[in-house]
């Protein structure tokens, strides 16, 4: 009975030890066969490029020139010379403000003016062999110099009846018709230059030496039709900072602007803050970021394979899809070939073996970056 147990029992052991084995072959087996294979990667070169630095903000546009129009004296309408969104030239006659009593007191003025100044002439006249004091020949020239500029004052308040363009514009709706009674707060209508627009938009306070008088910029809307690009200069940055807001108003001209584009209107301004020249420069997908920094994969040839390492580098900007990097000494080389896409997902570590191919076409088109 003690030698069939004792039997028994090295027959188990002997099969577990059997099974061990095969368990431990097989995983060896399938290691060998992992290290064996290629893991297929996306790469492209490290090339050098001109990188710009952009902020993009939303702006807002106003007409070039814009003015409330209001008479400046007080009266009846006698007729407005304009139609509603017409185009008038500066100096245009836009209303006529009833001048008749005006008239009629310029001649009763005009009357007194005339006698004024043949009373000089005779006080004049009579001074010279002292026939009258010399304040009666003062009192006569002081009631000429009056009537005079009484004068030059109807004048003025003539000229004012008519109410004139300021500048060159397009005429907004209007107010007031023949007949209406106005004065000085009295507005008739709005104008307009669209010869030009401007924009107005706010730029934090970090980004604010990077832009000054003379700043272009990209103007981007979601009107249809809109042309595909839209540029501006920056003619006025505020000295004052916001402090609600920790940003400070920047305004930009828009010169000879498209039709569709309104004073009012949002839009999209993109703003070129810093050009950094010939960069090396990668795919943003191509960064991996470990504990301690941040890396790229080389692709590089040992034993006539390709195989991955790992190269330290410093990302500096980073725009459209691309980032600037800086290496140590010749760690990385232009033209060099570095895994490009999905680092963070594949199974790479230094040494394996790669089997690389280009990176797709849509990675590296306009919009990926290029």
């Amino acid at each position: 009975m003690n030698r069939l147990s004792v039997s028994i029992a090295l027959g188990a052991a002997m099969l577990g030890l059997a099974a061990g084995c095969t368990k431990k072959s097989a995983s060896e087996a399938a290691a060998r066969s992992a290290a064996a294979q290629a893991q297929a990667v996306e790469v492209t070169s490290v090339a050098r490029r001109d990188l710009q630095e952009t902020l993009t903000v939303v702006g807002s546009f106003e007409a070039n020139e814009s003015a409330q129009l209001r008479p400046e004296i007080a009266g009846l309408v006698q007729a407005i010379y304009f139609e509603e969104g017409q185009t008038v030239k500066q100096g245009q006659l836009l209303m006529k403000i009833d001048d008749a009593e005006l008239r009629a007191q310029f001649a009763q003025v005009e009357a007194r003016f005339k006698l004024a100044e043949l009373n000089v002439a005779r006080s004049e006249s009579l001074s010279e062999t002292r026939t009258i004091p010399q304040s009666e020949f003062d009192r006569a020239r002081s009631e000429h110099a009056a009537a005079r500029a009484e004068l030059e004052v109807l004048k003025l308040r003539i000229e004012k009846t008519s109410l004139r363009a300021p500048f060159d514009g397009v005429i907004g709706a209007r107010s007031l018709s023949p007949g209406d009674y106005v004065t000085s707060g009295s507005i008739l209508t709005t104008l307009n230059d669209l010869s030009r627009l401007k924009i107005s938009f706010q730029v934090p306070e970090r980004y604010l030496g990077k832009v000054h008088p003379g700043t272009t910029f990209t103007i981007h809307t979601r009107q249809a039709g809109a042309p595909a690009k839209i540029t501006g200069e920056v003619y006025f940055v505020s000295p004052v900072i916001e402090r609600t807001t920790r940003a400070s108003e920047v305004k930009g001209y828009v010169a000879q602007p498209p039709a569709f584009l309104k004073p009012g209107m949002f839009a999209n301004v993109e703003i070129g803050l810093d050009v950094r020249r010939a960069t090396l420069t990668v795919p943003e997908g191509a960064i991996l970021t470990v504990s301690d920094g941040t890396q790229v994969i080389a692709v590089r040839e040992a034993k006539g394979e390709k195989v991955a390492a790992f190269v330290p580098v410093q990302v500096g900007l980073r725009t459209q899809g691309l980032a600037e990097i800086t290496v140590a000494g010749d760690a990385l080389k232009e033209g060099e070939e570095i895994v490009a896409a999905g680092v963070g997902a594949l199974i790479l570590y230094p040494g394996i073996r790669l089997a690389p191919r280009p990176l797709r076409t849509a990675l590296l088109s306009p919009e990926g970056g290029k």
